[in-house]
């Protein structure tokens, strides 16, 4: 069959509607548009089984992931279980490791800390020492420093005595007792002259000598044989003024001690006061009036400082005689030469300048 024939239309059967006209364009346009729908369907069916298998998919891999999951769980479960027990026995690796560890470290720390206590105590020990050598060295140097102090103390009252001493000696006995002035009450008419106490007799001048009686006067014998005559002096001198001869056993002197002062020969004499000393053997002394009693005096020589007592009866009797001295004797160096005893000297006789005459030219001239 050609082409044509294929294409030509079938005859219609009789009493059948007739046929519609048919028309190539439009066939060609319906079997593109079935064309198009039957892709479109094999599309969208596709479609749908690849839908339908990645949601399969998509449970057995939810699944996979689940059953791995608790697997790993389980895992870990049985290896924290197996670890546990194994830290409960102590071999723990891990444990071993740590502990082993904090051993060292316990090792290091006892090992400074005996270190360090050993340190400290040699530093202890050295600072006992250095302190114990401080304190014993502070202590000598205190006990030097006081026995220094004790002996400088005791030196500067020695050096206060012997000033003391040498004012005595210059100026008196500063410790001797004053006498007490008693009051003697007058005498009345009717009561009987009163009896002088023989008990109570004045004893002689007393000094200590070593020699005998005898030895001495033979000594004073021979003195006196063999002191050479006095040279003239001048009558400036008052050194070498002429000697008043001794009175006569017969004549009087009136002597008196009134309130801790001599009255002798219409003078008064006080303690402290140069004087002259005249014996009956014409001997003249240069002495200082110690101390004044009730019925005797104390005079102390200047030539060898030792003291003699002389009673009021003595002085009456004329056994020894009373001068004063003059300024310039007064003035005298020491015939050890001394310069603190001179200017003592001088001292003194500022202060006693009122007992000399107001008319003596040499104390005037001298002061």
């Amino acid at each position: 069959m050609s082409a044509a024939g294929l294409l030509a239309p079938a005859p219609a059967p009789a009493g059948a509607p007739p046929a519609p006209e048919y028309y190539p364009e439009e066939d060609e346009e319906l079997e593109s548009a079935e064309d198009d729908e039957r892709s479109c369907r094999g599309r969208e069916s596709d479609e749908d089984t690849e839908d339908a298998s990645e949601t399969d998919l998509a449970k057995h891999d939810e699944e996979d992931y689940v059953e791995m999951k608790e697997q790993m769980y389980q895992d870990k479960l049985a290896s924290l279980k197996r670890q546990l027990q194994q830290l409960q026995e102590g071999t723990l690796q891990e444990y071993q490791k740590r502990m082993k560890k904090l051993d060292q470290q316990y090792k290091e720390r006892i090992r400074n800390a005996e270190l360090f206590l050993q340190l400290e105590t040699e530093q202890v020990e050295r600072n006992y020492i250095k302190e114990k050598k401080a304190a014993v060295k502070e202590f000598e140097d205190k006990k030097v420093e006081l026995k220094e102090n004790l002996i400088a103390e005791l030196e500067e009252k020695k050096k206060m005595i012997e000033n003391e001493k040498l004012t005595m000696e210059l100026t008196g006995d500063s410790m001797e007792v004053k006498p007490i002035m008693t009051r003697k009450l007058r005498r009345r008419p009717n009561d009987p002259v009163p009896i002088p106490d023989k008990r109570r007799k004045p004893a002689p001048a007393q000094l200590n000598y070593l020699l005998t009686d005898e030895q001495i006067m033979e000594d004073l014998r021979t003195l006196n044989k063999l002191k050479s005559p006095k040279r003239p002096a001048s009558p400036s001198s008052p050194e070498h003024l002429p000697a008043t001869p001794a009175e006569s056993p017969a004549q009087r002197f009136e002597a008196r001690i009134e309130d801790g002062k001599l009255y002798y020969d219409k003078r008064w004499y006080h303690k402290s006061q140069a004087i002259y000393l005249e014996s009956k053997d014409n001997q003249k002394l240069s002495c200082v009036i110690s101390s004044v009693g009730a019925n005797e005096i104390w005079v102390r020589k200047t030539s060898d400082s030792t003291k003699m007592r002389i009673y009021l009866g003595q002085l009456q009797r004329g056994l020894f005689v009373i001068r004063r001295r003059e300024c310039e004797q007064y003035l005298q160096i020491d015939p050890k030469g001394s310069e603190s005893r001179q200017l003592e000297s001088v001292r003194i006789a500022d202060r006693h300048s009122a007992f000399f005459p107001p008319g003596d030219l040499q104390r005037q001239a001298i002061l």
